[in-house]
């Protein structure tokens, strides 16, 4: 008999926290580093928004997963191991926060293999990988199955897990989807340049709910992606809580870690089996 990943719920919620601080801008360019305002909005994640949202889910009893770059996690020692000590579950979100697609393969490799490193030194069990900005190469997958891990969280090819078929063995994909990240919410700088408009907090909590009351009716996984420098500001940060209590009085909403969905997922019989490939793009239709 089939044990579906989902385990009769009619939706699961991934909490799903990218830890980035600095990373995402010091990737866009080192000179970034002498930008103090740009840096302390950055900071601002880490020192002030993750203590807030570890309240938030010690308030109502989830579950989450914190993406955490190694560059973060080195250079903040005790910060891996303070929110899996509240019992939640870190994984892997590259090194420098470089997105994979503008790296070169030993590149990708290497800084892959880095934050690994970083983990291992500091005694934090990794399980799966995000791809920084969710540029995966077709490579990425590959490397997390090499390394032993059990999921990636970086495609958008379904909105329920799938296996995907790496070379060195199958992984699980617990995909994303932009409607679910706060970035295309909240996040604005400028310089560099990103985003033009910041939502309100009560429009973002419509979207979410909407997403959710659909996903109900497909059985689907709601892989909720934020970031403590956003969502961690005080307004944002209601809207989480309100989104959490609303899926919680649902009744059929179960919360999870992804490690705990993606090991359910592997073992599920009719979770369909992907090998995800470049399309034929030749270059006498697709110049460049």
């Amino acid at each position: 008999m089939t044990t579906h990943w989902h385990q009769d719920a009619a939706a699961v919620v991934t909490l799903t926290f990218d830890v980035d601080a600095e990373t995402p801008v010091l990737a866009q360019g080192r000179r970034y580093a002498g930008h103090a305002s740009t840096m302390s909005h950055q900071a601002y994640g880490p020192d002030v928004g993750l203590p807030r949202i570890l309240g938030i889910l010690d308030d109502l009893g989830v579950p989450a997963t914190f993406f955490v770059p190694g560059w973060v996690a080195e250079h903040r020692p005790g910060l891996a191991a303070s929110i899996a000590e509240r019992g939640h579950e870190v994984a892997h979100h590259s090194y420098s926060h470089r997105p994979a697609t503008s790296m070169t393969p030993a590149e990708e490799r290497a800084d892959f293999e880095r934050a690994l490193a970083v983990f291992a030194d500091q005694g934090i069990e990794i399980a799966g990988h995000r791809a920084a900005m969710w540029e995966a190469s077709w490579r990425t997958t590959d490397l997390v199955a090499e390394h032993g891990l059990r999921y990636d969280s970086s495609l958008m090819g379904d909105d329920r897990p799938y296996r995907i078929a790496a070379i060195p063995g199958d992984i699980v994909e617990l995909p994303v989807h932009w409607s679910l990240d706060d970035w295309e919410q909240y996040a604005f700088l400028p310089e560099p340049h990103v985003g033009s408009v910041i939502e309100s907090p009560a429009k973002v909590l419509e979207l979410w709910r909407a997403e959710l009351d659909g996903m109900r009716r497909y059985r689907c996984l709601f892989n909720l992606c934020a970031h403590p420098f956003l969502s961690g500001r005080p307004g944002r940060a209601e809207a989480l809580r309100r989104f959490i209590e609303y899926a919680l009085a649902c009744g059929d909403v179960r919360f999870a870690r992804c490690r705990e969905v993606a090991e359910a997922a592997a073992v599920d019989q009719d979770l369909p089996t992907r090998r995800p490939r470049p399309p034929d793009a030749g270059p006498d239709v697709y110049p460049g």
